[in-house]
């Protein structure tokens, strides 16, 4: 009996309390913390949606702020609206993300970084084969290349600011569509997709600088450009992602900030964002040994639940087909 209260003893604590344990000291990079207060926070995409809240968020937490965006009269609009809101000034910068010159002249005006938090983005829903490689291309451009650009413009004052003790920020935002690829989403996830690259790759090569890269992941978010997006996604993509509802983009804002704050290099924004952050996790950086451990614990379960959302969508995928080779498409 004994023996058997023993047993149990070791599956249910001593087995738990050694992966936790040996997770403490396997986990890298090492937890941080990376103040906002009084640190300068230069936003890209920071004139609407979600750079928008991004840019008060910072404000109101004391940072000195400035936003990048490509239409001069929107960042008037905003630096307006930030100014009646929290009584502070941010500075603007009107520049296109692909153009590397631009770029390079504002993030010189601006000063040394604390925080390059890249949020630009284009959006387009539509299948590979009706989108012009034009279009393809832009996106490309603006989403990935366009943060190479930021990132090649900023680094070099970073690496040498000051005080190289207090730890600075890269974050990048990415998308739920950066982790699982969708119907229609040929060109963004790829796009978004190439973000997590860019940023593993990045990670080992600034953290000896106490630079920390993190990887935001919002849902569908309730921006400007949404509603727009909508009409134009193709049908097929409205029943997949059906499931998935829009968050605020204050709320992103909050989340991306606390991610920022405690160095994560993965940051989900929900509920759903954390499922699909832990199952899609593989060899990506991992600060937390708590996380960590739950990562270790639920992969089995969530590659199943993973199976079964594929299962979902292919049926959906198949059934939509099928009703059109009928002559009755089904309606949304």
């Amino acid at each position: 009996m004994a023996d058997a209260y023993f047993s149990l003893f070791t599956l249910i604590v001593l087995i738990p309390l050694a992966l936790i344990a040996f997770l403490y000291f396997l986990v890298r990079p090492r937890p941080v913390k990376i103040p906002i207060k009084n640190r300068h926070v230069f936003i890209t995409g920071g004139s609407s949606g979600i750079g928008l809240a991004l840019a008060h968020h910072a404000a109101a937490q004391g940072a000195r702020v400035s936003i990048l965006a490509r239409s001069r009269n929107k960042l008037e609009e905003a630096r307006n609206a930030i100014r009646l809101a929290t009584g502070i000034d941010v500075s603007v910068f009107a520049a296109d993300v692909r153009d590397y010159d631009a770029v390079k002249r504002a993030v010189d005006e601006a000063g040394p970084i604390d925080v390059l938090l890249l949020n630009h983005g284009v959006f387009v829903a539509l299948e590979l084969e009706k989108q012009e490689l034009s279009e393809v291309k832009f996106t490309l451009d603006v989403n990935l290349m366009g943060s190479f650009n930021l990132i090649k413009a900023a680094l070099p004052a970073m690496k040498t600011r000051k005080d190289p003790q207090q730890p600075v920020s890269i974050a990048l935002v990415s998308s739920q569509a950066g982790q699982v690829g969708i119907y229609g989403y040929a060109a963004y996830s790829a796009s978004k997709f190439g973000l997590r690259g860019l940023a593993e790759a990045l990670q080992q090569e600034v953290i000896a600088d106490n630079i920390h890269v993190s990887l935001i992941f919002p849902p569908d978010t309730d921006t400007p450009g949404f509603a727009e997006e909508n009409k134009r996604k193709p049908e097929l993509t409205k029943i997949i992602a059906s499931s998935s509802g829009a968050m605020k983009p204050e709320e992103v804002a909050q989340k991306t900030f606390d991610g920022i704050k405690s160095g994560s290099f993965i940051i989900p924004c929900n509920l759903e964002g954390i499922a699909l952050s832990l199952a899609t996790a593989g060899l990506s950086p991992q600060r937390s040994f708590l996380m960590a451990t739950v990562e270790v614990l639920v992969a089995g379960i969530l590659r199943i639940a993973g199976l079964c959302f594929q299962w979902t969508w292919y049926t959906s995928i198949e059934k939509w087909h099928n009703q059109r080779k009928a002559g009755s498409p089904q309606r949304s």
